[in-house]
């Protein structure tokens, strides 16, 4: 039977799809005590990192092995000021397990990202966070969301860090962080690369492997390619 709908429109509600921008974490492991030691240790000093945001449990990783302790879970991403909302990927137990703890059954994510309407640009941020001072040791900045541009020297012990790429127009001797929240299409340039530490989408350099004699104390970028940074000097 076909049931029609009153056609006046509700005045006090409507109902809309809504696309809302979100993290993801993939679990990989059931260990709460190892993901607490490793997200103390990349997260412990960034206390802007996160802000409220929004995030999704992807259970994938552990395939349907293992059992979550989802209550301790949650309280251990809250800490890192975000808020879970939804669980997707794991296995019939292990969904229902996040549900009974409040979390919503989320559809699988597409395999890959829908293209851009014909005629549309792609949206990117439209600007960068630009610091014009030097960095000394013990200072940090985050480009949340964007670029970071550097026009002076980031001193050993200072760190840099941004969601997207990192430019330093000046020796860069502390610790560089670019992609921070996963994007492996980040890279980090600088006018003369003496870094202690580079990473791209987790994937890090210290000092302990020597910078390649091409690169160290000269101009170049940094990019990640099959999941290793590869080194190239600029205007070889």
């Amino acid at each position: 039977m076909t049931v029609a709908l009153a056609g006046r429109a509700p005045a006090s509600f409507e109902i809309k799809s809504a696309t809302l921008p979100l993290v993801a974490l993939l679990l990989k492991s059931p260990d709460l005590a190892l993901l607490e030691e490793e997200l103390r240790a990349r997260f412990g000093d960034l206390p802007e990192f996160f802000d409220s945001d929004p995030m999704v449990i992807d259970l994938g990783p552990l395939k349907g092995e293992g059992d979550v302790e989802f209550p301790r879970l949650l309280e251990l991403l809250k800490a890192y000021r975000v808020n879970p909302i939804a669980v997707r990927g794991g296995s019939e137990g292990q969904m229902e397990a996040a549900i009974r703890s409040g979390l919503a059954a989320a559809p699988e994510a597409a395999p890959h990202p829908s293209p851009v309407p014909k005629g549309e640009k792609e949206q990117v941020p439209t600007s960068a966070l630009v610091i014009d001072r030097p960095l000394r040791s013990g200072q940090q900045v985050y480009a949340k969301g964007r670029d970071l541009v550097v026009l002076s020297m980031v001193n050993p012990g200072a760190e840099v860090i941004a969601d997207g790429h990192i430019h330093v127009y000046a020796p860069l001797r502390g610790k560089a962080i670019a992609g921070a929240r996963g994007d492996a299409q980040a890279r980090i340039l600088s006018l003369c690369l003496e870094a202690e530490l580079v990473s791209i989408a987790g994937v890090y350099r210290t000092t302990e492997t020597e910078l390649p004699a091409t690169v160290r104390g000269k101009p170049a970028q940094i990019r990640l390619v099959d999941d290793k940074l590869v080194m190239d000097p600029l205007n070889p």
